[in-house]
């Protein structure tokens, strides 16, 4: 009895033991299988943005998902890529991040055989992600290749003035228009938005003070052409009015003159009549009227018919007697006047 009872508890702890190590066998393939399932879980969800494209391939035929948010995918069996949709870009000629200029991008020879340092920045985004991630494998150095090659021809077709300063906006249009036209040539996914000229000047600290008073030179002429112009166009105006102002007095003198002619023309019209009337009394009234004017302190000797002679002064009355009184004169008197 006493080995029976012995026995049975020496093989109480193995039995469980082996309980234990069962219960935790089976604990670990639990939650392996937990984290399997949550690895794959994890990688079959991702999330989209909106400036973002999604490239889904499976069994390698890629579909793009343009939709932003969660979407799901097979593990394994499908491969994720991102692809942006915002405007990407890349200096040409200096570091974008300390500044610094690269020489062997920045240094080129113009068409008068001068050199000249010449920073770009170039602007892209991605047309089509498919081709983008297949079609070639750097799109974005294709693109690189490409820009410096196109800047060199282009650059090498001006001469230096024209590169440092007037001629930029032809250049980077003319540029943009190569690039263009190569890169629908390659059919790469992507498209060039913008090039633009960020800096250029000549590579010597002289010749850059020399273009910089060029420069100046060019301004300071402009500005004397607009301030011209400007004085031109606000003394324009004012001499066509002073002009018009000038043409409309002469217009009322012209006018004036006229009606005093006419009034003149019928003040003698209307004397002609007169005198057609009385010959003699006008003819004495103008002599009176005439010796006035010409002589205002005459004195004025009348003979008279009997022989004696009459002094009359001063010469308004003798006008006025002349005037007033004319119908009273007798033949004698005014035949001795005359």
């Amino acid at each position: 009895m006493f080995k029976k009872n012995r026995q049975q508890t020496y093989e109480q702890p193995g039995d469980k033991g082996r309980q234990l190590a069962s219960k935790a066998g089976k604990s670990a393939v639990l939650v392996i299988i937990v984290m399997i399932a949550v690895y794959l879980l994890m990688g079959s969800i991702y999330s989209l943005k909106e400036n973002e494209y999604a490239v889904i391939t499976t069994f390698g035929v890629p579909g793009v998902v343009e939709e932003p948010g969660i979407h799901f995918k097979v593990p394994y069996m499908q491969q994720l890529s991102k692809v942006p949709k915002t405007i990407n870009g890349f200096p040409i000629g200096y570091d974008s991040v300390t500044g610094e200029t690269k020489a062997s991008e920045s240094f080129m020879i113009t068409r008068d055989y001068n050199f000249v340092n010449v920073d770009f920045y170039v602007e892209y985004k991605v047309t089509d992600p498919t081709k983008y991630l297949y079609a070639s494998e750097d799109p974005v150095g294709i693109l690189k290749n490409l820009t410096q090659s196109y800047i060199r021809d282009t650059i090498g077709l001006y001469d230096v003035d024209s590169v440092i300063t007037t001629g930029k906006s032809e250049i980077q249009a003319s540029i943009k228009d190569k690039i263009v036209d190569r890169l629908e040539e390659e059919d790469i996914g992507i498209q060039l938005v913008r090039i633009t000229i960020q800096d250029a000047e000549p590579p010597t600290a002289e010749v850059i003070d020399a273009f910089k008073n060029v420069e100046n030179a060019k301004q300071g002429k402009e500005t004397s052409i607009n301030k011209a112009n400007q004085k031109r166009n606000e003394d324009i105006p004012a001499a066509r009015a002073q002009a018009d102002e000038t043409i409309k007095t002469a217009e009322a003198m012209a006018q004036e003159r006229v009606n005093e002619a006419k009034g003149q023309t019928a003040r003698l019209n209307e004397i002609y009549a007169e005198y057609q009337k009385y010959p003699l009394i006008t003819k004495q009234r103008m002599f009176y009227e005439t010796m006035e004017e010409i002589i205002p302190d005459m004195k004025v000797i009348i003979e008279r018919s009997d022989g004696t002679t009459q002094t009359m002064l001063p010469l308004e009355s003798f006008a006025d007697f002349g005037t007033d009184k004319s119908d009273n004169i007798e033949p004698e008197t005014t035949g001795g006047l005359e």
